[in-house]
């Protein structure tokens, strides 16, 4: 049986004080900026009604969150595993140092996004972004992957100033020939090619499948893959030659 909460007059810690004693699905009404929703849960369904505040399922450890709405900075902060899904666009840092599970977004995403992700053996987090990204996207990445589509862009870049700085790992996806994107010297940037399909096509897949997209028609479009060319990636920017 679906369990719904009232957050319009609850305080962040009464909400996830609530969020803790239920079980199975639960819906959030009148969220208005309650930070750290579900931070570390693990083994529920959380569908939110509203806007999130900050750290929404931070060290999220399994569940799986829905936004019906935008959300605000630091979603997935530290997250561990499970899956938050966002019906609209995210503030600045989404990601940082997240080590597992997917966070999927179907408008922008401010600064910072994916900063200090990172892998460990079988955990692979990814964060797909469908709109553009702000500035200093996947900064310091040191795994994972990030893909950024930017769907309904019109004219507006994909990604912001400085992407990729500092980055040492991991992987990026672009849909975009990035002509007009400057990349720092430790990354290469490079057209998709056939081998990068697969992998690609199940994170679009999954995208098109939650917000209604056409998959088809997404993945009708130059890409472009930057990875980290360099066991130093700092030495050029910290070291004089």
């Amino acid at each position: 049986m679906a369990v719904i909460i009232d957050a319009k007059q609850l305080g962040y810690k009464e909400l996830n004080c609530r969020l803790r004693e239920e079980s199975g699905d639960i819906t959030i009404s009148d969220c208005c900026g309650q930070r750290f929703i579900a931070a570390g849960m693990s083994d529920k369904k959380i569908t939110i009604n509203g806007v999130p505040g900050n750290a929404l399922g931070a060290y999220l450890n399994g569940a799986e969150i829905t936004v019906n709405a935008n959300a605000q900075d630091a979603v997935g902060d530290t997250m561990n595993a499970g899956k938050i899904v966002v019906h609209g666009g995210i503030g600045d840092a989404a990601g940082y140092a997240m080590r597992g599970g997917r966070i999927f977004v179907k408008g922008d995403a401010g600064y910072r996004a994916g900063i200090h992700m990172k892998a460990y053996k079988e955990k692979v987090p990814v964060i797909v972004i469908g709109g553009c990204a702000g500035s200093f996207l996947g900064e310091y990445q040191a795994g994972g992957v990030i893909v950024v589509l930017g769907l309904e862009a019109d004219d507006k870049k994909i990604v912001g100033y400085f992407p990729c700085t500092g980055m040492h790992g991991g992987k990026m996806f672009l849909r975009s020939d990035c002509r007009d994107i400057k990349f720092p010297g430790q990354v290469t940037a490079r057209p998709a090619a056939d081998e990068d399909m697969p992998e690609l096509e199940e994170y679009v897949k999954e995208y098109c499948r939650l917000f209604g997209y056409d998959e088809k028609a997404v993945m009708d479009s130059p890409f472009t893959v930057v990875t980290p060319d360099s066991r130093n990636p700092y030495k050029q920017m910290y070291v004089a030659n």
